[in-house]
């Protein structure tokens, strides 16, 4: 690390650069990084659940109030969102009202639980859950009986936005409890990961990241390394790395992820993409104005900065810090291109598209 002025270290300090060694100690083998085939998201659950209106507003950038109008899904809907985002999903939308394993000739349910992925189970929290637990169930143990199944299984609460905060806990606590109590007296020791959600705010965003980090788990300790050895030095308070399409915060730094900061980070990033949206030349082309001279630095009202610096195709590095900081400008720009080489060294070293 280096000082200012290029030569002695200064250990703790804001204005220290970033070590240029750092990048090239993300080079593994490729081959245990290598992710063979498309991770793939499988939305399941009850009718009118709300599986469609997370996919839409996610990957297609719709209006949660748009979704109210969504039909109902009959029929699986499938799609790849690899121009959409970071990770190259297979998106894929079970109607509601079909057993997929009854329906095995037309879901090819062996072929569709193989490889790397996450089961998404939604359930309506405004509803009675009481079928939605049992199809949970029926799904979850004929899901674990393929004999290559390794998904992880999460289940999405949803719609919570329309409860209190003591009411978001016990419908929480209630269908965690009974879910979990049902799979072990079936005798299964299976983990289900359990989520409060909503279109309406950024929970949806900020657990579907959860899912993408745990399809990425060979990567995720680097770039955490990478966030976490950026940070330090130049005096952020919070780094993310963000999927700049989905909003998805693909890793971050160490510290704690304060939901309001978080939220905060969507905002520019929305902000910036709209901006871009109106100036772009290509503003009535349907791809992302988002490029390497995408830049942004907000000043707030509490003596705090947030930037968004490009660092490739899809992902952006969204951070906050003390407006002192800004003082040393150039060492903190040195760091961040020291940082997007070696997020790019860990992308190459994956075969990931950088």
């Amino acid at each position: 690390m280096y000082s200012e002025d290029g030569e002695s270290p200064v250990a703790g300090s804001y204005n220290q650069a970033y070590p240029a060694s750092f990048a090239s100690e993300v080079n593994h083998e490729q081959d245990a990084y290598y992710m063979e085939k498309k991770p793939k998201l499988l939305l399941m659950g009850l009718r009118r659940s709300g599986k469609s209106s997370i996919r839409k507003v996610v990957f297609h950038k719709m209006s949660a109030n748009e979704t109210l109008f969504l039909e109902s899904t009959t029929k699986m809907d499938s799609e790849d969102v690899s121009k959409k985002c970071f990770i190259d999903f297979q998106v894929h939308d079970f109607p509601g009202q079909v057993d997929v394993f009854e329906q095995d000739d037309l879901f090819a349910t062996d072929e569709l639980f193989t490889g790397n992925g996450a089961l998404l189970f939604i359930i309506d929290a405004l509803e009675d859950c009481k079928d939605a637990l049992e199809k949970l169930h029926s799904t979850v143990t004929q899901a674990v009986s393929k004999e290559d199944f390794k998904f992880e299984v999460f289940v999405f609460i949803h719609k919570v936005d329309g409860l209190s905060d003591d009411q978001k806990r016990d419908v929480q606590r209630d269908i965690t409890s009974q879910a979990n109590s049902e799979l072990m007296e079936a005798g299964y020791n299976i983990h289900l990961s359990f989520f409060l959600t909503s279109v309406y705010d950024h929970s949806i965003f900020e657990a579907l990241s959860k899912v993408s980090q745990k399809l990425i788990p060979k990567m995720l300790p680097a770039f955490e390394n990478l966030l976490t050895a950026l940070a330090e030095p130049c005096g952020m308070m919070k780094a993310f790395l963000f999927d700049v399409g989905t909003k998805i915060y693909v890793a971050s730094d160490s510290s704690d992820v304060d939901m309001q900061t978080y939220e905060m980070c969507c905002d520019m990033i929305d902000l910036v993409v709209d901006i871009s949206h109106i100036y772009s030349p290509n503003s009535k082309q349907q791809t992302l104005p988002y490029d390497k001279k995408s830049f942004s630095c907000i000043r707030l009202n509490n003596q705090m900065v947030m930037l968004m610096k490009h660092i490739n195709t899809h992902l952006a590095l969204v951070c906050m810090l003390q407006e002192d900081c800004m003082e040393k400008q150039g060492i903190i720009e040195h760091n961040i291109a020291i940082f997007s080489k070696g997020i790019k060294e860990v992308l190459v070293t994956q075969d990931m598209r950088g």
